[in-house]
């Protein structure tokens, strides 16, 4: 089918629009491909909500929202009693053996509202990633007689920390079993990632990493502030296991003034928690919090700063397999980055050179050598900063026939 008969491609996230910019990527790039294009994405989180009428108005392609937020109608009392019930029940039978009906409602809180969203209307293509949306899109699909193709940014079956780990993980499993070996293609975010799937499930996937669009302009290579290192860090949710607390100690033990920015809603008590533990532990660091933004200006949000940190942990095992957006956000604005040498961030770093440190996680005596090196180093900053640039020019960009590319050509051979 080609795209002057305007095939029809819905995309689908569990997320927010704001919240998922790998499926906000993919709209734009099929949208200007020539398709028509649908979104379906949901709404829960009250913060995330101006942001999501941010992206939604600078978009030429439709987007439906299945809400579920707390004190806005009854689907959040519904979907959530479902959803425990759903729990318990596959808990009780066992994931292997549980009805997949039972096991897709007690993965995804609004499988059955996300079923029915995507097929209100026909579509040539459903495509589609995100923990909640994936066993939906395969039902929908399979209801309307239609190919589907699900996104992996992340190991699903290996996302989960805490008591609820074993259960949620199996849950994740027997999705991953049931909608995998239908699907026309597969995409990855990370090589890591692309690799446990195939060795585990011999699927193949095309990896597509969380790059962004190359701005309209060059960032400075200069300092803003040198009077001390001016570090960033930004992700939806600001809490512990992302490495936050072994970036203060080191920050510390590096014994230089440090300015650290942390954008992105925080847990509860999180902030406060650290700020003490910077109190005691680096008193020449000022930690601030920056609230969250849309996804189109993080780019932009990022210019200024000395160093981005992607410190992605070694548990739960999706965090050493995920390439997530960070990183390539910061060398779109000119930022040197910080990387934990997890197996999904490894052959970044090396590609990177002079852009990047390569640190073990959890290992601050390395971390604050990487902190020292840069802020004692100007020339060595600025030859950094240029480099990252000249990174995200060379590669890392999202019109790259590796990324948009690839894309653009799964869809095609999956709609010809």
């Amino acid at each position: 089918m080609s795209t002057s008969a305007r095939a029809r491609v819905t995309v689908v996230t569990s997320g927010h629009l704001s919240t998922c910019p790998r499926m906000l990527k993919a709209a734009d790039a099929l949208s200007a491909d020539g398709y028509e294009v649908r979104v379906i994405a949901t709404r829960h989180e009250p913060w995330a909500t101006d942001a999501d009428r941010d992206v939604a108005s600078r978009r030429s392609w439709r987007a439906e929202t299945v809400t579920y937020r707390r004190g806005d109608g009854a689907a959040y009392w519904w979907t959530g009693a479902r959803y425990r019930a759903m729990r318990a029940a596959a808990a009780a039978i066992g994931p292997a053996r549980a009805p997949l009906a039972v096991v897709s409602r007690a993965f995804g809180r609004v499988h059955s509202e996300l079923v029915r969203a995507i097929t209100a209307e026909s579509s040539d293509l459903i495509y589609g990633g995100t923990t909640g949306a994936l066993a939906a899109i395969a039902e929908a699909a399979h209801r309307r007689a239609t190919p589907y193709a699900i996104d992996l940014e992340d190991f699903h079956s290996g996302e989960t920390g805490g008591a609820d780990a074993p259960l949620v993980d199996a849950l994740a499993r027997r999705v991953e079993r049931a909608v995998l070996p239908g699907a026309a293609f597969i995409t990855a975010g990370s090589e890591a990632i692309a690799a446990a799937y195939q060795t585990r499930d011999g699927v193949d996937a095309t990896v597509i990493h969380n790059t962004f669009a190359l701005p309209p302009r060059a960032p400075a290579a200069v300092r803003v502030d040198p009077s001390r290192l001016r570090v960033y860090w930004f992700s939806q949710t600001i809490g512990a296991g992302r490495g936050l607390e072994d970036a203060v100690h080191a920050l510390g033990r590096a014994g230089i003034p440090a300015h650290l920015a942390l954008r992105g809603h925080p847990q509860t008590g999180y902030l406060e928690a650290l700020t003490m533990l910077a109190a005691a532990q680096a008193p020449r660091l000022e930690i601030v919090h920056l609230a969250p933004a849309p996804p189109d200006a993080m780019v932009d949000l990022a210019r200024g700063y000395d160093v981005g940190l992607a410190l992605e942990q070694m548990t739960p095992r999706n965090r050493q397999l995920c390439l997530t957006n960070k990183a390539f956000t910061y060398l779109l604005a000119g930022v040197p980055v910080i990387l934990t040498d997890t197996p999904g961030q490894h052959a970044l770093g090396i590609d990177l050179g002079r852009a990047a440190a390569l640190v073990p996680a959890g290992d601050v005596a390395a971390l604050a050598a990487a902190f020292a090196s840069w802020a004692g180093d100007a020339a060595a900053l600025a030859c950094a900063k240029r480099t990252a640039w000249h990174a995200a020019t060379r590669r890392w960009h999202w019109e790259h026939d590796a990324e948009r590319g690839a894309l653009s050509a799964l869809v095609r051979e999956a709609l010809a």
